[in-house]
């Protein structure tokens, strides 16, 4: 039995459909659980213990806010308590404050008899926040300049994770897990504006009128930190990784 955490988000979404079409037994933990998933909460240990009744593998994604820390040693340690054997932690590529939000996480997780890091570059997803500024035909702002990334699919980050639950020769491995291509913001626009078949353009943003939390993360960006590529993907998956036009074409809200 395997458990999911943070099964209603982007990546957690398809890990659990991945699961699905594969029939593998598995419960998907939700804090506010609707169907069939279960509750748990990080301030509710005994709501985790009963969550991890009978399993031997988590998938273990937390919020992407600084309560990261406190809401994965939470599972990890009613994990422990159920003699979970495998833990697979979705993390971020080592840059700025929050890669020191997963420090925690990694740690506890490696303690494991089982356990795989995925290390993620940005999402593809995270361009979604642009659709009422793409509908409205308004500039998308632009806080990283021409600092590229390798910008990846959640699809293929699901299906890394997925393997590694279920198959033990991924344990004790460090997935870097990014796109086949550095891309900027313009770079991303430029993709959705030929997908859209409608001009885009974008703003450029100081640091100084964003949040402070948000505004730390990104100077470590804008060093070039975070600009690198992986083959880490194609090497799990046997393909490459998907590029940010297919994602776009197959996902971008048509507004």
């Amino acid at each position: 039995m395997l458990l999911i955490t943070g099964a209603t988000g982007t990546t957690g979404r398809e890990v659990v459909r991945l699961l699905t079409d594969r029939e593998v037994a598995f419960r998907a933990l939700s804090r506010t659980p609707t169907g069939d998933q279960v509750h748990g909460d990080h301030t509710d240990p005994a709501s985790l213990d009963r969550a991890m009744e009978g399993v031997d593998g988590v998938f273990l994604l937390g919020p992407g806010s600084s309560d990261l820390p406190a809401y994965e040693l939470a599972v990890l340690d009613a994990a422990e308590r159920a003699g979970v054997r495998k833990v697979v932690k979705l993390s971020s590529i080592p840059v700025g404050p929050v890669a020191g939000w997963h420090g925690p996480g990694e740690e506890a997780t490696r303690a494991f008899p089982a356990w795989t890091l995925l290390r993620a570059s940005l999402f593809a997803t995270n361009s979604v926040q642009w659709a009422p500024r793409v509908a409205a035909g308004e500039p998308i702002p632009n806080p990283t300049g021409t600092t590229k990334l390798g910008v990846v699919d959640p699809r293929d980050l699901a299906e890394v994770a997925v393997r590694a639950l279920l198959d033990d020769d991924h344990h004790g491995r460090t997935y870097t897990l990014t796109g086949p291509e550095l891309l900027s913001v313009p770079d991303q626009v430029a993709v959705l504006s030929d997908v859209l078949g409608r001009p885009l353009s974008t703003v450029d943003v100081p640091l100084t009128a964003l949040p402070p939390e948000y505004a730390e993360g990104l100077r470590a960006v804008l060093g070039g930190e975070g600009s690198f590529l992986s083959d880490d993907v194609a090497a799990v998956l046997g393909r490459p990784a998907r590029d940010y036009a297919t994602w776009a074409r197959e996902n971008y809200p048509r507004v």
